[in-house]
């Protein structure tokens, strides 16, 4: 079971490629969220002021893939489509690319177009520092006091990530697990004496 995936760990450096005068500067930028699409872009937007299109596509969700590709105003499939057939060669998610173009007077025609968001996309991608994360699955753990070191000797033995820690007479922690691992260390706690184990919303 493949509980992995790659994204990028910071801004990419920005890439510049020319065709035929045109300039198409490229940036990734690590997403976990809409709303950090549209901060960057807006950004972008300020940075690059008076440039022609603003052309995207990006990808959310290690389970549930959620994806779009903008060509903001290019011919159809001519930008985004290949700018996320960069994302998919490169296999990752939690990230935008940008393409940002500035005409230079000669038309590159959908062919010309296609190619040059393509390279400026990989260009943008090549430059990113990729790093692997685990798909991690979150239990809210709930027990009395007098419980803790059970509870805690099973943290502990199966290397378990605590998130956070609520310590009272009724204690709740939640802890994180890699997806694979996920089954055995619910049935564990599960089969506790008075320890409550339950997925976090």
């Amino acid at each position: 079971m493949n509980d992995t995936y790659k994204t990028i760990i910071s801004p990419s450096e920005e890439v510049l490629f020319k065709e035929k005068n045109s300039k198409f500067f490229a940036t990734a930028f690590p997403v976990t969220t809409e709303e950090e699409v549209k901060n960057n872009l807006e950004i972008l937007r300020k940075k690059h002021f008076g440039a022609g299109h603003f052309c995207y596509a990006f990808q959310l969700g290690s389970d549930k893939i959620q994806f779009r590709a903008n060509d903001d105003g290019e011919p159809s499939n001519s930008a985004g489509a290949p700018i996320y057939g960069q994302i998919q060669s490169f296999a990752l998610t939690n990230i935008l690319v940008v393409v940002v173009r500035f005409f230079g007077g000669t038309k590159l025609g959908v062919g010309g177009l296609i190619s040059a968001y393509k390279t400026a996309a990989q260009m943008a991608l090549e430059t990113a520092e990729i790093i692997e994360k685990t798909i991690n699955i979150h239990y809210i753990i709930s027990f009395d006091y007098k419980n803790m070191n059970k509870v805690m000797r099973v943290i502990k033995e199966k290397n378990l990530n605590i998130i956070s820690q609520i310590m009272e007479e009724n204690c709740q922690i939640e802890i994180a697990t890699r997806k694979k691992n996920a089954e055995v260390v619910f049935d564990i706690f599960n089969s506790l004496f008075e320890v409550e184990i339950k997925l976090k919303e």
